[in-house]
């Protein structure tokens, strides 16, 4: 195995880059006429190393997401997690719930009902209940996971009647695109978490919009995002391996 030799100059880039990025989701709240607390910057630490990650935890980040669950769960013993929120956000198989049942204090990648019985049923046996988002694929891509948008409050209504498991909002990544392109996505979504929450659904509560990544959290936050979760513009280009 490859011995770790810290990069400082990374540490420094990342601390920077933190600070940089938190600002600007500050302004952009403002200018989308919210205050500048309205939206969570998550954390994104897919890829990255726990020496990486903590400098960015002890300015005072609270709020990070992972995809992959093993790599969630080995980091959760090193990393600085006092008064910091843990999402999962990648695509999650049933086979890898009972892991995270009751580690993890929302999973952001609910996309059917086989999923979300599972997450009920795990999470019921850790005596814990689950908060979650649906992903919704606003851009039909057959490559990436979520419900389609009409089929969404069907879903909504089916895991509202399962124990142990709460809708907390929405999730979604739009495709590969140009700014405008993207605003019009995210606009659409955000009409339908308004839509959603006029309509009052019994034990689903309409909180959390969370959509925009690097390339595109101002246009997010522009069209109503109050997560955006950043990853490679804080921590640099992803390590796969």
């Amino acid at each position: 195995m490859e011995k770790f030799i810290l990069d400082e100059e990374r540490v420094k880039s990342c601390i920077d880059n933190y600070k940089r990025i938190k600002d600007d989701v500050m302004e952009t709240a403002v200018k989308s006429g919210r205050s500048e607390n309205d939206v969570r910057l998550m954390c994104v630490t897919k890829t990255v190393e726990p020496e990486y990650i903590n400098p960015v935890l002890d300015l005072g980040a609270d709020l990070i997401g992972e995809n992959r669950v093993q790599e969630y769960c080995s980091k959760l013993e090193t990393l600085h997690l006092d008064g910091v929120e843990k999402h999962i956000i990648g695509h999650l198989q049933t086979n890898k719930v009972k892991y995270i049942a009751g580690r993890v204090d929302m999973i952001e990648s609910v996309d059917s009902i086989k999923l979300a019985k599972e997450i009920s049923k795990e999470f019921k046996k850790a005596e814990a209940v689950a908060n979650v988002l649906v992903e919704v694929n606003i851009g039909k891509e057959e490559s990436k996971s979520g419900c389609d948008i009409e089929e969404l409050e069907d879903l909504l209504y089916q895991i509202s009647e399962l124990d142990n498991i709460k809708v907390k909002g929405l999730m979604t990544i739009p495709p590969i695109c140009d700014e405008a392109e993207a605003r019009k996505y995210f606009a659409k979504m955000h009409d339908k978490f308004v839509e959603l929450q006029q309509k009052n659904i019994s034990g689903v509560e309409m909180q959390t919009l969370s959509m925009g990544m690097s390339a595109d959290y101002e246009a997010a936050i522009l069209e109503g995002s109050n997560i955006v979760r950043v990853g490679s513009a804080i921590f640099g280009a992803r390590k796969y391996f």
